[in-house]
């Protein structure tokens, strides 16, 4: 009686195993997928731009509109954590203009040293560095990245 024993419990110790084990590999490969889908880019993308109609409108924005803001920027950090997508750099870029709109001045900055930080070499890296400039933030840190020129610096080049 006691070797059944034994036996039963062995033999849901190695059950319990392999079901913990299948569970493991089902989790690391949902785990390894940390690229957002492009519909959902999508989506963000569509509420950025509502939200600034809004605002060059002239509109105060709603709880519901502040909330979709800050739920967008939420998600949008999330996914950097995992792994920066160049899909999101004007995602990043129009909510710092928004929040600079609306004199949110830590969450802009926020925004434009991300794009900066991560997409520097994009079209929207001069923006950014230009949009912390005027800020009066120190931008002296971001000296190796693309910068824009002025008219000046421009035909010095050309010569």
């Amino acid at each position: 009686m006691d070797l059944k024993k034994i036996l039963a419990g062995v033999i849901i110790v190695i059950t319990l195993i392999t079901l913990i084990s299948v569970d493991t590999n089902v989790s690391a490969k949902k785990s390894s997928q940390v690229k957002m889908e492009p519909e959902t880019i999508e989506a963000m993308a569509s509420q950025v731009d509502s939200l600034t109609k809004k605002i060059y409108g002239g509109a105060l924005l709603s709880p519901q509109d502040n909330s979709d803001l800050v739920g967008i920027k939420i998600k949008l950090d999330n996914q950097m954590l995992l792994e920066p997508d160049p899909a999101l750099a004007p995602l990043y870029y129009k909510v710092g203009c928004m929040y600079k709109m609306r004199d949110m001045t830590d969450e802009a900055v926020e925004c434009f040293q991300t794009v900066l930080e991560n997409f520097g070499n994009t079209a929207l890296g001069p923006k950014s560095y230009q949009a912390l400039k005027d800020m009066g933030v120190d931008v002296s840190q971001f000296s190796n990245l693309n910068k824009p020129t002025t008219d000046s610096e421009g035909e010095e080049e050309e010569e």
